[in-house]
């Protein structure tokens, strides 16, 4: 039988129209989420004191300031994203208390889920994914296959 100290990740694609989600944090990494949630049609309220400009461009809701534990009272899922490790690993917690599904960007082992690097080429889309070990590694077999289709 297989083992490994990390986990086993069942790869899933969601429906998220519609549905409340929370990226804490506006800094890059924020905004590539943010973008990705916006295009599968989630309801996406993003909260930080200050944010890319890019921000002000996408279909979504900015809220400018720290964040609360309140801000997760109706998300489905919650992508922390800030520059601050105790304030993702706050959100990993509280999220964990209440039944949300957290993805924290700086550390994977506190992640229910990953983002896995993706492709869409109409009704197809191709997922790529090292476990959250090596985001760099999926980005790059990502550019490759973009090339080879």
């Amino acid at each position: 039988m297989w083992s490994s100290s990390s986990p086993n990740h069942y790869p899933i694609f969601l429906n998220l129209r519609d549905r409340p989600v929370v990226v804490i944090g506006a800094g890059r990494v924020a905004l590539r989420k943010a973008k990705g949630l916006v295009d599968a049609g989630a309801l996406v309220t993003v909260v930080a004191p200050r944010w890319e400009p890019d921000f002000e461009t996408l279909p979504l809701h900015l809220i400018r300031r720290r964040f609360r534990t309140s801000d997760l009272t109706a998300a489905v899922l919650v992508f922390a994203a800030t520059d601050d490790r105790s304030t993702n690993h706050k959100i990993s917690v509280l999220a964990r208390k209440r039944g949300i599904w957290a993805n924290i960007a700086d550390a994977p082992d506190e992640c229910d889920f990953i983002v896995p690097a993706r492709i869409r080429r109409g009704n197809v889309q191709i997922a790529i994914s090292t476990g959250g070990k090596s985001p760099r590694l999926a980005a790059e077999m990502r550019k490759k296959l973009e090339g080879a289709l």
